[in-house]
């Protein structure tokens, strides 16, 4: 007869597991990421009035606060995924990225059917909830694609290139009927990354980069809303248009801001929780502290880099560094267009901006960089010979 574990050891179990992960962890990565959260709490706090105003109707009224309480319920979910997806082994996290991926590119499938149409964009499925797949897709995507582009280092006549440039296109495919262009150009620029430190020979790159000019002038000719933004940008925008309002915003605050709830050029500014909320934190609380946001994000990714340069694993190279270029693209993407120097891309400022499916998917997408990046302090390893295999 098999006696019942006793409740004290389960506890033990329990106890040297939460510690062996504290050990393991990278935990300056988990101190930035902490830090820009919690100035995302305070700047959709500022940003809230502004978006609650704008969408208000006579029908309804939205507090100050609406978009600040569901950032906080989105957030709290979203750590509790961090913590979880974070606390799974290297090869446990692979596999659940796989199937998620597999997953979401089933909801891409499913967008064009029986999506919910939103400002003329069709991205969301309605399931109980609001999902929008291709947010979850990403850091999903980025660890696929590099298991797949590590299976070079097994057998390096597999066409393991071209197997990940065929779910590229059934992914850009997808994204483009939605239709979805900047998140296209993200998942082209974090495959192109992965495909460079797998070994893309100098033929192929030409060919990618014709291909992605290709790209973007099929878009401007037959996507008018990209044809529309690259007018835009390309001429500077009209006066007071929304990416001429943001630059504006973003520095009416000088370098130590008006103060919280004291901006007033944000009340004209559309999506200033989520697109344009970098903007605010301009006007309300000044250009050091935007100085302060971009820092982090290099932060972030030279820590990473530095975590990876004596990794001796080409899988744990490129998941890491996939999950940081969607990472800090993204932000940087965000952060270019309120500078205009970029075209708006309708992409929202990583683990700062409000949302729903972006705040929960970006934090899943940390768990699995935590995850991919434990290791034990105490092992030494062998750096992987990455530049004999970009010789390749």
């Amino acid at each position: 007869m098999r006696l019942p574990v006793p409740v004290s050891r389960f506890r033990r179990s329990r106890r040297g597991e939460l510690l062996i992960w504290w050990r393991e962890i990278d935990r300056w990565l988990l101190a930035m990421v902490l830090s820009l959260v919690a100035i995302g709490v305070i700047a959709v706090a500022a940003a809230s009035p502004a978006s609650a105003h704008r969408l208000s109707t006579d029908k309804k009224t939205l507090g100050d606060l609406y978009f600040f309480w569901l950032h906080l319920r989105f957030l709290g979910l979203g750590l509790i995924a961090m913590f979880v997806v974070s606390l799974l082994p290297k090869q446990a996290a692979r596999r659940l990225a796989i199937v998620l991926c597999a997953a979401m590119v089933v909801g891409l499938l499913l967008v064009p059917l029986v999506g919910s149409e939103v400002k003329g964009a069709k991205r969301w499925l309605w399931i109980g909830v609001s999902l929008q797949p291709s947010e979850f897709l990403k850091p999903a995507f980025a660890v696929a694609a590099a298991w797949i582009l590590s299976w070079r280092v097994r057998d390096p006549n597999l066409p393991v290139i071209s197997l990940s440039l065929v779910l590229l296109g059934l992914i850009s495919v997808l994204l483009m009927l939605q239709p979805d262009f900047g998140a296209t150009m993200l998942f082209c620029a974090v495959w192109f990354v992965l495909a460079l430190l797998a070994g893309l020979s100098p033929a192929r790159i030409g060919a990618v980069g014709a291909a992605l000019v290709a790209l973007v002038i099929a878009a401007y000719l037959f996507y008018p809303n990209a044809q529309h933004r690259i007018d835009a940008f390309l001429s500077g925008g009209a006066e007071f248009d929304q990416v001429d309002l943001a630059m504006r915003t973003l520095v009416s605050g000088g370098w130590n801001g008006a103060g919280l709830w004291l901006g007033t050029r944000k009340m004209a500014l559309p999506e200033a929780h989520t697109d344009y909320i970098f903007s605010v934190i301009g006007e309300e609380f000044g250009l050091v502290v935007c100085a302060i946001v971009v820092m982090l994000y290099c932060a972030i990714a030279v820590r990473v880099l530095l975590r990876l340069i004596d990794e001796d694993d080409l899988f744990t190279i490129l998941a890491g560094a996939g999950l940081t270029a969607q990472l800090v693209g993204q932000a940087f993407i965000n952060i270019l267009v309120n500078l205009q120097l970029f075209p708006s891309k309708g992409m929202t400022l990583p683990l700062i901006s409000y949302g729903g499916s972006s705040t929960i998917a970006l934090l899943v997408g940390v768990g699995f960089l935590l995850a991919i990046t434990r290791r034990n302090p105490y092992l030494t390893r062998e750096a992987f010979p990455l530049k004999e295999q970009l010789r390749r």
